[in-house]
């Protein structure tokens, strides 16, 4: 990280979500992405690293990256940023979902402040992050990243040797091998990557090795992958 953001990885949920805090180490003002659940904890990391937030960034609106976003903006006054409009869908959904998954309460429907498309910029401490809308996994998902840091949160899009699935309701297999080649790889070789699940990686890493979407892949559909 720069030398004013610091990151910390939360994994959250029974999905093991990796939520995000990235914060500025003078001001200790900070942003959680994708905050899913579990909201007791996420608010105990703030105390112990002593962090305000500020805002919420949303990478797409499934239950396990979107379910904590209400309760904290609530609780905490700030403002949910993101994912793309067509997502909403998701998230008016997400209390029945984790009803369904047999944890009722793990979290609750969320209607953004602000939705955001392509080419949007969000500013935490004086570094900028692009906002890159990276449909595929789900219609409305979105990528962060900042080219200086050459650090990218990525949501379900791509894992360490997987990529997100497509057996979701309008996942489209084509539309995210587009999304990960035409608009993640471009970024460059040394840009780090946070998944939504399992650990970070680079893009050239998964270019060279990942079996679904690198050089010497088959492209074949993802139905079983973490996200």
């Amino acid at each position: 990280m720069s030398l004013m953001l610091d990151l910390k990885i939360i994994p959250v949920t029974p999905f093991q979500q990796n939520c995000s805090l990235l914060f500025d180490t003078r001001t200790k003002e900070g942003v959680f992405i994708d905050p899913g659940g579990e909201v007791d904890r996420l608010r105990a990391k703030l105390d112990e690293h002593g962090v305000t937030l500020k805002a919420i960034w949303l990478t797409h609106g499934h239950l396990d990256h979107a379910g904590g976003a209400d309760q904290l903006r609530e609780e905490l006054g700030v403002p949910v940023i993101g994912p793309h409009k067509d997502d909403q869908f998701w998230m008016d959904e997400i209390g029945e979902h984790w009803a369904r998954y047999g944890h009722p309460g793990m979290g609750r429907a969320v209607v953004p402040d602000r939705y955001l498309e392509d080419g949007d910029r969000l500013e935490l401490g004086g570094v900028t992050f692009d906002v890159v809308h990276t449909p595929g996994h789900t219609p409305g998902h979105v990528v962060f990243h900042n080219r200086d840091m050459k650090i990218a949160f990525v949501g379900d899009v791509l894992f360490q040797g997987s990529i997100g699935r497509t057996d979701f309701p309008k996942g489209d297999h084509s539309q995210l091998i587009d999304s990960i080649r035409t608009k993640l790889f471009p970024l460059g070789d040394d840009m780090r990557f946070v998944p939504g699940h399992g650990g970070m990686s680079t893009f050239g890493q998964e270019r060279k090795f990942n079996p679904f979407v690198g050089e010497d892949a088959d492209a074949g559909p993802n139905t079983t992958g973490p996200g």
